[in-house]
């Protein structure tokens, strides 16, 4: 398969009126998913008596990329049964099989790359909540972490405004509604980790 020949088919790919909401939906609900457990993380080894920056950051790495490939593997076994589905309805429509065809070719980059954005997402998370803790380094622990939690807000926000932006809501509300539920989650898990 040629360079343009790949380009092309992602085109086409990116065109089909399933692919774009489901890419979306699922970048969406990963990377606020995974938000959600990088606060959980920055409570339980950021906050705490003693912050150890090495745990910190080999946590949220080790989680983000745990996360990447589940979720990038759920969603490929998950995407694979609907397009075996709906390929064999083609088939039985067409009366002929569509394994090494265009059709099939592109089936199976619809895959690839719906599972590619559920991979990314986690990693994109976690690396833009670790940019503090990489700058500010051993001797600010504390103050990454709270530019970390604000950062990872300011995600849920983005997120958010882009969900109400593309669902034709108020941007702002969508997002504000996002970054509410960050700050219920943060103000809940600190207040666990506070009994414990």
């Amino acid at each position: 398969m040629t360079e343009q020949g790949l380009g092309d088919q992602i085109r086409t790919v990116l065109r089909a009126p399933e692919t774009g909401p489901t890419m979306r939906r699922f970048f969406v609900n990963t990377i606020f998913d995974s938000t959600f457990v990088i606060l959980g993380i920055l409570i339980a080894s950021a906050f705490g008596n003693d912050p150890n920056l090495r745990i910190i950051i080999a946590t949220i790495i080790t989680s983000s990329v745990a996360l990447g490939i589940s979720t990038g593997v759920s969603v490929y076994e998950a995407e694979t049964m609907e397009q075996a589905l709906k390929m064999k309805e083609i088939e039985r429509a067409m009366l002929r099989s569509l394994e090494d065809t265009r059709i099939g070719r592109t089936s199976q980059l619809t895959i690839i790359l719906i599972a590619g954005v559920n991979f990314i997402a986690p990693l994109i998370a976690g690396a833009i909540t670790l940019t503090p803790f990489l700058l500010l380094g051993e001797g600010s622990v504390k103050t990454a972490a709270i530019v970390s939690v604000g950062v990872a807000i300011l995600i849920l926000f983005v997120v958010g405004a882009a969900m109400g932006r593309s669902g034709g809501r108020n941007p702002w509300k969508q997002g504000a509604r996002m970054a509410i539920a960050g700050v219920g989650a943060f103000v809940i898990c600190y207040w666990i980790e506070s009994l414990l």
